[in-house]
């Protein structure tokens, strides 16, 4: 599938990509608690979804501890070599943002690490919150492809690591 990108949707992505793993990970939550009735029913009905796929992943996760699970959503951002980032690279970007869905869903029934309930953004990710709900649906989608799809590793492309023996 192809897709363009503006520049205002590409400074968006770059913005979002300068925050820190946990800023990242909150304002991905943020956007679903946000967000969530209107874009994320567009990911399980696309065309190039693997459900299966996407919840087969989401299942090796939540067996993992919380705290496991929190250091494996950081890993795919910082695109660290691991089984599941390898797993999660070979997802076509449609299956990335399912997979991402199912995380916060799980999020909000506890089998997923939950937002601390305290939790605060930072000034830059709330005033970006606010640019990503000023997209069309259109733009909305394509945002968050962009930022779902260079997580992870690719491991078609990715040399091997010695020290994980990936």
């Amino acid at each position: 599938m192809t897709y363009t990108t503006s520049n205002s949707a590409t400074d968006l992505v770059s913005s979002f990509q300068s925050l820190d793993a946990d800023q990242q990970l909150a304002l991905f939550y943020f956007v679903y608690k946000e967000m969530g009735n209107s874009i994320t029913p567009a990911a399980p009905q696309a065309s190039t979804v693997s459900p299966e796929i996407a919840e087969g992943l989401f299942n090796q996760v939540k067996e993992i501890s919380h705290e496991e699970q929190l250091q494996l959503q950081r890993d795919l951002i910082a695109k660290k070599n691991t089984l599941i980032s390898r797993e999660y690279g070979a997802l076509s970007d449609t299956t990335k943002l399912l997979f991402w869905y199912r995380l916060a869903q799980g999020m909000d029934d506890g089998t997923i690490i939950p937002m601390p309930p305290d939790y605060q953004l930072s000034q830059q990710a709330q005033t970006l919150l606010g640019q990503i709900q000023g997209l069309e649906f259109e733009q909305q989608i394509t945002f968050f492809r962009d930022i779902v799809s260079p997580m992870g590793v690719d491991p078609t492309t990715a040399p091997a690591d010695k020290a994980t023996g990936l």
